[in-house]
């Protein structure tokens, strides 16, 4: 499974996510941040039509909201 978080470093629901992300040490979620890299940005607007973050892409599926993120993280460990 493939897991990207597109993410920008003062968003508060993105600084969420990442609180919870390096506290459950999970080391299989490719990063990606909107404002540092325009191709990111673009691949964000193309995957979801939209530019809203965070947003997790499972296998190119795109997951909004920070609480449902970090909900499914929870479900779906790291193996």
């Amino acid at each position: 499974m493939k897991l990207e978080l597109y993410k920008f470093d003062t968003c508060p629901y993105c600084r969420r996510v990442m609180s919870f992300i390096d506290e459950s040490g999970r080391t299989d979620i490719e990063m990606h941040d909107i404002h540092k890299n325009d191709e990111d940005m673009k691949r964000l607007i193309e995957v979801g039509g939209k530019r809203q973050v965070p947003c997790l892409l499972i296998d190119g599926k795109p997951m909004y909201e920070s609480l449902d993120i970090i909900e499914w993280l929870k479900k779906n460990p790291q193996k």
